[in-house]
């Protein structure tokens, strides 16, 4: 089953697929031009010891961000069903 959440949501080593942006202004045009945009493929990587930042895999490179960033950006994963 797929869901749309936010990227801060996610799991360490989770996969998902960035469905959309919502950050405006100078935050939305730097968040889209470190390559995060819609559609994308992207993996957490990891995050540092008091969960702030939060390491993506995206491409062949790895990235950081703020969790106050990573809350503008809406992530398509699968979510295991419940029985």
């Amino acid at each position: 089953m797929k869901k749309i959440i936010k990227m801060r949501q996610m799991s360490d080593n989770q996969k998902g697929i960035i469905r959309k942006v919502s950050a405006t202004g100078d935050v939305g045009r730097r968040i889209r031009e470190m390559g995060l945009v819609k559609d994308t493929p992207i993996r957490i990587q990891g995050r540092a010891p008091l969960k702030d930042p939060v390491a993506v895999k995206i491409r062949d490179f790895v990235l950081t961000l703020r969790n106050n960033e990573a809350s503008n950006i809406l992530v398509e994963v699968d979510v295991p069903e419940q029985d």
